[in-house]
């Protein structure tokens, strides 16, 4: 999504085969600055009253820059969300236990009371903005679930490949069980997701799923 100005240097009066430079890149190292501003403006005062403004004075950021950056307010919100949720996951690091049991709870990352709090006010105004804005629902998918799916699709693959699961299970289907419930419990019942919730997932649904096929 990174977008570039483009303009040409050229005097006027140049002739025609003078060749068109492109101007800078944008520089995106300020984003993860914007972002977590982004984030701290949601969590204070919701969806509704925060405003581009709001979140460029808090990152001490250029209100066009951030416009190039993020059309609209919408867009900044889904993006701030996948960014504090650390949806950027290297596959090449991911818990190798030797099993999935522990494999997948080792994706858990225990917080701080506070940073729990953060989050959760920050999915609330994340469930105000799709409440207003339905046709944002996909993209929240692939920003906030689908990246923890496609973890669980590699590492119960690993787990069919080592004979603990059964070859003939549907993967793509169960590797969205705990993130499409993790999304619920957070999104609509308010909650937050701790290691008992995300225990229980695993062992009285995802594990029972996988080894009864059937």
């Amino acid at each position: 999504m990174a977008i570039e100005d483009e303009e040409a240097t050229g005097a006027a009066g140049r002739g025609s085969e003078q060749p068109v430079q492109l101007g800078r890149k944008r520089d995106h190292t300020r984003d993860a600055d914007i972002l977590d501003a982004a984030i701290a403006v949601l969590a204070e005062i919701g969806y509704d009253r925060m405003t581009m403004d709001m979140v460029a004075l808090r990152a001490k950021a250029g209100k066009a820059t951030m416009y190039r950056r993020w059309p609209s307010k919408a867009e900044l919100v889904l993006e701030a969300i996948a960014h504090m949720k650390g949806n950027q996951v290297d596959h090449d690091d991911l818990p190798t236990t030797g099993n999935l049991r522990d494999d997948l709870l080792a994706l858990f990352k225990p917080q701080s009371f506070e940073d729990e709090q953060l989050k959760m006010r920050a999915m609330a105004g994340l469930s105000s903005m799709l409440s207003q804005h339905r046709e944002f629902a996909d993209a929240a998918n692939a920003a906030i679930v689908e990246p923890w799916a496609a973890v669980n699709r590699l590492l119960i693959s690993r787990a069919i490949e080592r004979g603990e699961v059964a070859a003939v299970v549907d993967v793509d289907t169960l590797a969205q069980v705990i993130p499409s419930m993790s999304a619920y419990r957070t999104l609509i019942l308010r909650k937050p997701l701790d290691r008992a919730f995300l225990t229980s997932m695993i062992d009285a649904v995802l594990l029972p799923a996988l080894r009864n096929p059937a």
